[in-house]
């Protein structure tokens, strides 16, 4: 292995799970091929391999919008050129556990929306349930074709100061973000086309593939070709990027509310030579704009009386409604619960330590602890809505506190912690940056696929333990590496 100035310049942040470096500074054998190959390239050849990237996500129009901000509504999304490597036997660790956790978060829906065993038997109780703004009692009672309602999930995932994997949320509405880690892809391998064959890089692009059968198994109508849509809400939303791309890798249509009509309990598409119809809708809208009939009426993004053609079973809809009970940020603390309870197993991904403030001795303890502490609004997400206790005023702190004591069950709380770093190319240097993982897990009648990879999202400002695109973050390429043959060669594919 070859080492350069260039690499020797890293500084690993202390007590902090470094991918690339392990405690006394030397490689970790995954990121060995990487070193060999960078290092023999210059700072002007980098430079300009990130140029290259940031050209190719312009034309492409790989974007995202951030509402809030006074700079504009479209933004470039920012990626870094410097892979971040999984081991094949991490991998198989994390896949098990994603697999574990989302066959307990399915049994978890089908119960509290039917029987309700879980509160019955005391294990999750019945007030936080009826408390989730995402808890739909239209749904009581409604059969979900195979009893699936996750059909499509993001597990972000965290590694402590140990290097282990921690879930730090689940995501199980419509997750976003794959069509970044299909580009990010791409994008590599424009950069690095000989490097990561030499690798055993495994691949991501089947995820399109996957995605469009197992939406297609899921038809109610047993006909060789169903009609698959893709419902957005339009330009304007922050995900479109992503919308136009899976309709488009996929082959099927991309619709907006406008574009579909109900009749007789049954789902329509206009087109140029008539109504068509449509038997599974990967829908892009939230619940509450889903059916203005049943839900927001002054919704203009959903369809009047698609709620009535789902419960009937005439019409498929990914993910299913109601699934947001799940992923509540005070649900989530009991999810290993769940995995007990459901599975008769023991949790094989833990969760990040979580304190919910509805509790008051939790409350107490979190509030004179609270510069150790996260805090989160259990119903928020894009990085809005949090307390950073280490970084905070004490008069934010002290406004905080105020807002948690107003609706308590809202809150939830999580200890600070040290996310792993990974290189990364910054103003011609290789510097440490936090880190998590999101991988995209598809259910189906089939099983639990997971491709192997997911998006990495990077906090890029320095000292920043934020990924979130939407404060400031980015992301990079996963490598997820094939298991060496029995004579320690690297497989390839």
């Amino acid at each position: 292995m070859q080492e350069s100035d260039f690499f020797n310049g890293y500084k690993a942040i202390s007590n902090v799970w470094d991918e690339m470096y392990a405690s006394n500074l030397a490689v970790r054998s995954p990121y060995e091929r990487v070193i060999d190959y960078l290092a023999l390239e210059s700072v002007e050849d980098l430079n300009k391999k990130e140029e290259l990237a940031q050209r190719l996500f312009m034309k492409q129009g790989i974007t995202f919008t951030v509402y809030n901000s006074g700079e504009g509504i479209e933004k470039i999304f920012p990626f870094d050129i410097i892979p971040r490597i999984i081991t094949s036997a991490e991998w198989d660790f994390v896949e098990k556990g994603i697999k574990q956790r989302l066959t307990a978060l399915n049994l978890f829906l089908k119960d509290i929306y039917h029987n309700q065993f879980i509160v019955k038997d005391n294990i999750v109780p019945i007030d936080v349930i009826y408390s989730c703004p995402h808890f739909l009692r239209e749904m009581y009672q409604v059969g979900v074709p195979y009893d699936i309602y996750v059909h499509i999930a993001g597990i972000d995932l965290i590694r402590d100061e140990n290097g282990d994997f921690l879930v730090l949320e689940d995501n199980l509405r419509t997750p976003s973000g794959v069509s970044y880690m299909l580009e990010n892809r791409e994008i590599t391998k424009r950069l690095f086309p000989d490097l990561l064959p030499s690798c055993g890089v495994r691949g991501v692009n089947e995820y399109p593939t996957l995605l469009y059968k197992n939406l297609q198994s899921l038809s109610p109508r047993q006909i060789s070709n169903p009609t698959v849509v893709l419902l957005s809400p339009g330009i304007y939303n922050s995900a479109y990027f992503e919308h136009t791309t899976l309709a488009r890798l996929m082959g099927v249509e991309l619709v907006e509310g406008r574009d579909l009509v109900v009749n007789n309990q049954k789902v329509y598409m206009k087109t140029t030579i008539g109504l068509q119809q449509v038997d599974v809708i990967y829908r892009r809208v939230d619940d509450e704009f889903l059916d203005p009939l049943v839900f927001k009426p002054e919704s203009i993004l959903g369809v009047a009386g698609i709620m009535g053609a789902y419960r009937k079973g005439n019409v498929a809809i990914v993910n299913a409604i109601g699934n947001g009970v799940a992923d509540d940020k005070a649900i989530y603390s009991y999810v290993p619960d769940m995995i007990r309870y459901y599975l008769n197993e023991e949790p094989i991904l833990k969760n990040v330590p979580t304190y919910r403030l509805s509790n008051p001795d939790a409350r107490e303890f979190v509030f004179a602890n609270i510069n150790k502490m996260v805090v989160k609004k259990t119903n928020e997400s894009g990085g809005y809505g949090m307390l950073m206790g280490h970084a905070a005023s004490e008069q934010e702190i002290e406004r905080y506190k105020q807002e948690i004591l107003k609706a308590p069950r809202n809150f939830i709380a999580q200890p600070t912690i040290a996310l792993s770093t990974a290189p990364c190319y910054i103003q011609g240097k290789l510097q440490p940056r936090r880190i998590d993982l999101r991988p995209y897990a598809l259910c189906g009648p089939s099983g639990i696929e997971i491709v192997p990879g997911g998006l990495t999202r990077v906090a890029l400002k320095e000292g920043s333990l934020v990924v979130n695109s939407s404060q400031g973050g980015g992301s990079k390429d996963t490598w997820v590496l094939t298991p060496p043959s029995p004579k320690g060669e690297v497989t390839k594919i």
